[in-house]
């Protein structure tokens, strides 16, 4: 997905895949080209990449496009076949009100896509036990 297609077809509370090559990493788009994530403490749009060895990451509302870099992103609402997702406004509001948030983080059970999920489904879940 290019950026002109991404400003047409998101939608606020769409959740973000972003390949990173070797992780795919998450974020909920909350309008007007901002995204929410859980990402690394550091200071700086688009600061650090996640860890294995990192144990706290923190809630930033940052714009997209600073987030993705290079990479490549998809919409990925893959579980709305599974679960109810939650009001695009609900979603926008709960994601807004974390940010500046630090929370644990663990690769395993509290990363990105954990996050993202419980904010669309209320569901703290991830695909693989590997995404950052």
């Amino acid at each position: 997905m290019d950026h002109e297609e991404k400003s047409v077809k998101l939608k606020p509370g769409d959740l973000i895949e972003i390949d990173r090559g070797i992780y795919q990493h998450w974020a909920v788009y909350v309008g007007d080209g901002f995204v929410v994530h859980l990402a690394s403490t550091s200071e700086g749009p688009g600061a650090g990449s996640m860890s294995v060895f990192t144990d706290r990451a923190m809630v930033k509302k940052e714009k997209l496009t600073d987030v993705l870099g290079n990479d490549k992103c998809r919409i990925n609402n893959s579980k709305d076949e599974n679960y109810h997702p939650h009001p695009a406004q609900v979603i926008v509001k709960e994601a807004c009100g974390w940010v500046g948030t630090v929370l644990p983080y663990s690769i395993t059970r509290q990363n990105c896509e954990h996050f993202v999920n419980v904010l669309r489904y209320g569901k703290a879940e991830s695909r693989s036990g590997s995404t950052p």
